[in-house]
């Protein structure tokens, strides 16, 4: 059953064992690393910043990575870079980011590299965490990186498990490191955006309230996307039922298939299908 606000009956909540073994493990390396290198994903740049990564690296100069720049708003990208400090935006599954990411480190450690040569250390090896929740694209953006595959990558959070050491060229290495949630979702606003873009795993959530909410945000933040990609008329009181039967989304009896809709449309937010959208707008 569709409803018309934004409220969940159900708290969202995922935080697997292997996550608490990952921050242990990340917090013993943090002492080894000159810089922190955080992946978010530009359509949620503050719902995909994890509160335990930044008090753990709140010693450590941090770039910001916002990720799959390509399926976000570009003018909402714009506004969103100038409110950090050190940011890049990009797309790492199909941009050539190598020196873009390297200068943009070299530069943000040139006074512990200076530092470093007064001392008459002529070659300092820069090393970088990176780090980031599930399924914002770590593995694509480190591959990149070295221009190899050396990180699993799936459509899917919760792949990477352990940490390893990567070196790029002579100047930096990367540590690789598992997506990382936090116990307890305070805001599920929040949560709700990381579901929807797959960060959370979808046996955990209801959605087809996932769905209702994205379609009400699309009305009220994109007017004309729903009816441009499904050709129905926003308003409908049961978008869900509307565009299900405009797609023909139906059991073997004619009668709409809410399972396969739901799962569909899910599909659509989380790719380009729907169009380039920021679904956390600055």
């Amino acid at each position: 059953m569709e409803n018309s606000d934004n409220t969940s009956s159900k708290n969202i909540n995922w935080f697997p064992g292997h996550m608490q073994k990952a921050r242990r493990q990340m917090e013993e390396q943090l002492k080894l690393v000159d810089i922190v290198i955080e992946l978010r994903d530009a359509r949620i740049p503050e719902a995909s910043a994890n509160p335990l990564l930044k008090e753990l690296s709140r010693n450590k100069p941090c770039l910001i990575i916002l990720n799959k720049a390509d399926l976000a708003d570009e003018e909402e990208n714009n506004k969103w870079k100038k409110q950090y400090e050190y940011c890049l935006v990009l797309n790492s599954a199909s941009e050539n980011i190598t020196k873009k990411v390297v200068n943009e480190v070299k530069t943000i450690l040139k006074p512990k590299l200076d530092k470093a040569k007064e001392r008459g250390i002529r070659k300092k090896v820069l090393r970088a965490m990176v780090v980031g929740i599930p399924n914002v694209g770590k593995s694509t953006f480190i591959n990149n990186i070295v221009k190899k595959k050396v990180a699993k990558t799936e459509n899917r959070p919760g792949v990477t498990r352990n940490l390893q050491w990567i070196r790029i060229n002579e100047d930096v290495e990367l540590l690789d490191t598992p997506g990382v949630l936090w116990p307890k979702f305070e805001n599920q606003e929040d949560a709700r955006l990381l579901a929807l873009m797959g960060s959370i795993n979808d046996s955990v959530v209801d959605k087809e309230e996932l769905v209702v909410f994205a379609l009400n945000y699309l009305k009220e933040n994109y007017p004309g996307v729903i009816h441009g990609r499904y050709e129905v008329d926003e308003n409908e009181k049961d978008l869900i039922s509307a565009i299900a039967y405009k797609k023909l989304w139906l059991s073997n009896d004619n009668q709409i298939n809410r399972t396969k809709a739901v799962d569909l449309l899910l599909k659509d937010f989380r790719s380009e299908r729907i169009g380039k959208i920021t679904w956390q707008k600055c």
